[in-house]
């Protein structure tokens, strides 16, 4: 029996070979290929069946209806230079055929469930990189843009590259457009504490009255908080200072050596809780309302969970927003998380390296954030910009997107280990926070807890996890997008939607199931419910700040400005 050509062999033979005998060598090394993989017989032939049965049917298409495009419904093959190439087009219905199968023989692969979704996710990855609208040569979108341009369209991507790479990052807006505190984060305030963590922004009131009971607010400190503070349009801050709050902002530090040896406790008592201290010193407050969005809300949980072992309860109110108190459910990372890959990193830059410590870079967490969702956040500027030589359009949230922030490598290896690979903050007691012992049930105060219901960095059900672990009133609001579309959903767009229920049972997909729709944001139904919980109204101050903690510079500060 003729042995099938490999792959490789298919793809180099002569342009004038005959076409059916490629055909059937192409299959049949998809099909030997099918052979060496260790897969239930029984799945194996019927994958091997369906797909000669499709392959059959593109090629029959391609060859009965010469001049006539094969229908290809994906988005990065819909453009007419696709369906009015007919070789284009019979390429990209046998990549995506080519790519449903791998990708359902990744499925089928013998074993535990994590390693599966490894294979699929290395799998999807590879697929991605490799489709036809990814090259030059296969692309006829950019071939014609080419010979439109008289190549003017490539040296202009080129140039693009270099760019690119004298920056560091890959441009996903044209960055040239925006600027920390002249059109991004432009809501008026003045910073009047700051140490080596952070920066405490105080906004201006925009209402003669403001609530008694200040809010502060603790951003992630992965990325910089004014994703909370893009454009006056879509700010999240003055949205709540509008409605009458005392807003309190937490302006993290991006990381540099001299931070190289801080850790988790540090976050905790020198970042949150000295935050805190402050905005009741200013305001004289006993309790404050609060509020932490990502990791923010996991540091302001554990910051009130060491406040309430010590017999404290400084929040009359919490809101988290895509946050996880229970890290059991942690989507697609969790693939990138194990023993190995954490000791790792505790070896090159954790409290017991050879420096005693390091950073992890921001942009090597750009990168996994970016390829959690390729097509849409690498490959598509890959084609756009490097190929087509296009610039892409600004955009605020993506400018923010590409502004990364490192971490100090003991923190990050301690939130690493006692997070996603241990879930031990879940835990009463298990885990040690500034000495105490870390129990979220002992917070009293009323919990708001918001999840997105597409997130694939904080799954909505893992938000939703956070009712069970909390012991004060809550209530628990599911808005749609994703992790960030879905949180800065300002009510004026009239976009999206977010789902209720009066009840919180036990499990996530039961509170959905009697979940009632509402269209718009999400947002009036937190100002509603914080309004509650902030105490009386009062006069608003004249001045930021108080005697001890005067303005040191106007909003939004130093911090925010330094690059990774």
């Amino acid at each position: 029996m003729k042995q099938s050509a490999t792959p490789r062999a298919a793809a180099q033979r002569r342009p004038d070979a005959d076409p059916a005998q490629a055909f059937g060598e192409h299959v049949g090394a998809a099909v030997d290929a099918f052979a060496r993989l260790n897969l239930p017989i029984q799945e194996l032939s019927q994958l091997q069946s369906e797909y000669l049965k499709e392959a059959s049917r593109i090629w029959n298409t391609a060859v009965s209806q010469p001049g006539q495009p094969v229908a290809v419904a994906d988005r990065r093959f819909t453009a007419s230079d696709w369906a009015d190439n007919p070789a284009a087009s019979y390429t990209a219905a046998m990549y995506l055929l080519n790519a449903r199968t791998m990708l359902k023989m990744a499925d089928s692969v013998q074993g535990d469930e994590k390693t599966r979704q490894r294979i699929r996710f290395a799998v999807q990855q590879w697929l991605d990189a490799s489709a036809p609208s990814n090259f030059l040569a296969c692309n006829p979108e950019v071939l014609r843009k080419a010979l439109e341009t008289k190549g003017e369209s490539i040296a202009q991507g080129v140039l693009h590259l270099l760019n690119d790479l004298q920056q560091g990052h890959m441009s996903q807006t044209d960055e040239s457009v925006f600027e920390v505190g002249r059109n991004m984060a432009t809501t008026e305030g003045s910073v009047i504490f700051e140490n080596q963590l952070f920066q405490l922004i105080e906004y201006r009131p925009l209402t003669r009255q403001v609530y008694e009971r200040p809010l502060l607010v603790v951003p992630p400190c992965i990325n910089k908080f004014y994703i909370l503070d893009l454009q006056p349009e879509n700010s999240f801050i003055r949205h709540a200072v509008e409605q009458g709050q005392r807003v309190f902002l937490v302006s993290w530090r991006n990381a540099d050596e001299s931070m190289a040896q801080i850790g988790w406790d540090e976050y905790i008592d020198d970042g949150v809780i000295r935050a805190i201290r402050v905005v009741q010193e200013v305001a004289k407050a006993k309790q404050i309302s609060t509020l932490g969005f990502c990791i923010g809300g996991t540091l302001l949980g554990t910051a009130l969970a060491v406040l309430a072992a010590r017999g404290e309860q400084p929040a009359a109110s919490l809101t988290l927003l895509t946050s996880f108190l229970d890290f059991a459910n942690t989507g697609v990372i969790d693939l990138f998380i194990d023993e190995a890959a954490v000791q790792m990193r505790e070896m090159a830059i954790g409290p017991n390296s050879p420096m005693k410590g390091g950073l992890l870079r921001g942009s090597e967490l750009a990168t996994t954030f970016s390829f959690l969702r390729p097509n849409d956040l690498v490959w598509n500027y890959v084609v756009g910009n490097y190929l087509k030589g296009e610039t892409p359009p600004p955009f605020d949230l993506l400018y923010w997107n590409s502004d990364s922030t490192n971490l100090p490598g003991p923190m990050f290896c301690w939130y690493l280990r006692n997070t996603y690979l241990e879930n031990n903050l879940k835990e009463p007691g298990k885990t040690v926070v500034c000495g105490e012992p870390v129990d979220f049930g002992r917070i009293e105060a009323p919990a708001f807890i918001y999840g997105s219901r597409d997130d694939h960095i904080v799954p909505w059900d893992a938000a939703y996890a956070s009712t069970r672990l909390l012991k004060g009133k809550k209530r628990f609001v599911l808005g749609a997008s994703g992790h960030i579309a879905g949180v800065i959903n300002p009510p004026a767009k009239k976009k999206r939607s977010y789902w209720t229920h009066a009840k919180l049972p036990a499990r996530a997909q039961e509170w959905l199931a009697g979940a009632v729709e509402h269209p718009g944001s999400w947002w009036p139904e937190w100002t509603e419910w914080i309004k509650n919980h902030s105490g009386k109204q009062i006069a608003a101050p004249r001045a930021p700040g108080n005697r001890i903690h005067q303005a040191i510079e106007p909003a939004p500060g130093r911090y925010v400005k330094q690059k990774a």
